[in-house]
């Protein structure tokens, strides 16, 4: 096989772990972010998404020679919409070149060739989003905010993303052995995937039968299905939760045959639940004083997210045994986020979020209504939001959900009711107001009273129109 010789500016198809390969660009990365050692390879930045890394020269390929091939292969939406944007950049490219070509023979009959001019140009952004922009913008610019933010404030928290999935270019699962307290929506999928990836799983709901056929599939795949919270912390190494409220957190922790009882010097506790930090730092306690360590590391995502390992961890307490995770939030997510300082910091960052995305839904299904009560198109609406500033995959997705009537729960509505609430309690404790978030909450709640707590959030909807 012929060797293939790349350097940046190159358009190739990456490999990235278990994902197909994407096409991307080989560009410059950023100056503080160093090259992992071992073999060569070469920072890209792929198209359709805001995802780079680090990527091994053999799991590249150029773009061209194996671009129907890779077609062929690879059919998604998301797939489609990368592709498109790598044609939208060559045509601009292309574009560009005809301009200097042109400019430069009219200069050329004009007078005597001068010295040659270095043309530098930025990379296009939002060919890379598969948008457009009238502004130029670094290639880099989102890549070096995502790698470190530092709040400058007098309890600075630093901030960096851990994306070692994306250096290694694969998943070595840990040799330790994991436990999984919740088998709900988002459990279910981060189980899915750590058995995917190889590492060693026991298991455990509260209402087993509810997900029995889940416990079957798992089984099959090699999960053990342990009998009590207890047990599982005392079978494994590393034991995560993932429940959905605070009690449900304190009871799986503090109650007969809970966690607390399997715990024992060096036994890792990482809650993933999204719950208040008051929760967070009360079980914290109990589990370092049996011995243990903890770590919480609520996701933010959806069912479907977590089904594709595309969740975003959010993680603080102990930092060893954040360390100690990494292979399992590999296979969980698309990226993850260790935020200094005490535990409760994750749960107050994570309900920040969970507030703006909830508040952003009830602003959606109001201008939904807003739209039909004034004799415009829905669809229409939709169209239009999807081409202007605040396209996103969770707009369509969630407002094509509406337009059919399709509230199947990807994320409960009861879910980010309590979130939004735990929020405004949050807000109140420091004295800082949330008159948004407060509004949206009592949409929630409404929609609630309408018998959608079980919908997905989107169902927020039909409080607008009953």
């Amino acid at each position: 096989m012929a060797t293939v010789h790349l350097r940046i500016g190159d358009l190739v198809w990456g490999k990235l772990g278990r994902y197909p390969p994407w096409p991307g660009k080989i560009v410059s990365p950023p100056k503080d972010l160093k090259k992992p050692r071992g073999k060569k390879c070469f920072f890209v930045k792929f198209f359709g998404t805001e995802d780079h890394a680090w990527i091994k020269v053999e799991q590249l390929k150029p773009y061209h020679p194996h671009k129907e091939e890779m077609i062929k292969i690879n059919k998604g939406k998301r797939f489609q919409q990368a592709v498109d944007a790598v044609e939208e950049y060559l045509k601009k490219a292309k574009g560009k070149d005809q301009a200097h070509s042109d400019d430069k023979s009219k200069s050329d009959k004009g007078r005597k060739a001068a010295k040659p001019m270095k043309i530098i140009e930025e990379d296009d952004e939002d060919a890379f989003k598969g948008g457009s922009s009238d502004k130029p913008a670094s290639s880099m610019e989102p890549i070096t905010k995502r790698l470190k933010i530092i709040e400058e404030d007098t309890r600075s928290t630093s901030i960096q993303a851990a994306d070692s999935t994306a250096i290694n270019g694969s998943i070595t699962p840990t040799d330790k052995r994991i436990g999984f307290l919740g088998l709900g929506l988002m459990g279910s999928g981060v189980v899915s995937n750590l058995l995917k990836m190889g590492h060693v799983v026991t298991v455990w709901n509260r209402t087993a039968e509810k997900v029995q056929s889940k416990c079957d599939l798992f089984i099959q795949e090699g999960a053990r299905l342990g009998r009590t919270p207890a047990e599982v912390v005392s079978m494994c190494d590393i034991t995560f939760s993932c429940v959905s409220d605070p009690k449900a957190a304190r009871d799986l922790v503090l109650g007969p045959s809970g966690v607390l009882q399997g715990i024992r010097p060096g036994k890792c506790y990482v809650e993933m639940s999204t719950v208040d930090p008051e929760t967070i730092m009360e079980l914290a306690q109990v589990i370092t004083s049996r011995g243990g360590r903890f770590l919480e590391a609520p996701v933010s995502g959806s069912q479907q997210l977590s089904n594709d390992g595309m969740l975003v961890i959010v993680a603080a307490g102990d930092r060893s045994v954040y360390e100690d995770c990494s292979s399992c939030f590999q296979a969980m997510g698309k990226t993850s986020f260790f935020i200094a300082g005490e535990a409760g910091n994750a749960a107050r960052m994570m309900l920040i979020i969970n507030m703006v995305q909830g508040s952003f839904m009830a602003t959606i299904a109001e201008g939904l209504t807003l739209a039909q009560a004034t004799g415009q198109s829905q669809q229409t609406f939709l169209d239009i939001l999807c081409h202007g500033q605040m396209a996103s995959t969770f707009v369509d997705q969630k407002c094509q959900n509406i337009l059919q009537g399709n509230f199947k729960p990807d994320y409960y509505l009861k879910h980010i009711q309590k979130d939004l609430r735990l929020a405004i309690s949050m807000g109140d404790s420091v004295n800082h107001p949330t008159p948004m978030a407060a509004a949206a909450n009592e949409v929630y709640k409404r929609a609630k009273a309408l018998d959608q707590s079980d919908n997905d959030m989107s169902a927020v909807y039909r409080a607008y129109i009953h």
